[in-house]
């Protein structure tokens, strides 16, 4: 989790950099509240990871499969109830939360990736 949040900690500050530069018609007004929500599905991922791990890790495939389709769903969601609320420049809005979501995916597999490197080589 602590990956996670220096990983927010750091896209806070490209955020705020982006804005100090100039180019803040890159920047949605309401990316503060994405970086939150994405901070949240990434305890909740978090969480089901610790979850899938107990019992020798017999429940991680469901745990993370289920969290997959709960992120794709509630960022669904999320971006529908701005969208639907008319929130000011739906492009600008649309175009960061899909950054804001593919940095986070790329991480989240990162990741896990490496951490399942390490759990493979230490079962061998």
């Amino acid at each position: 989790m602590l990956r996670s949040l220096l990983f927010t900690a750091l896209l806070t500050f490209v955020f705020f950099v982006a804005d100090y530069l100039g180019y803040a018609r890159f920047v949605h007004p309401l990316w503060k509240v994405m970086l939150l929500f994405f901070v949240a599905l990434s305890f909740l991922m978090h969480r089901l990871v610790e979850l899938g791990n107990q019992d020798k890790g017999e429940r991680f495939i469901p745990f993370y499969m289920a969290f997959t389709v709960a992120r794709l769903v509630l960022s669904v969601a999320f971006a529908g109830f701005f969208i639907y609320r008319g929130v000011a420049d739906r492009r600008t809005f649309v175009f960061d939360f899909l950054v804001l979501y593919m940095f986070y995916t790329v991480f989240e597999i990162y990741g896990l990736s490496s951490n399942l490197r390490r759990d493979l080589k230490n079962r061998l």
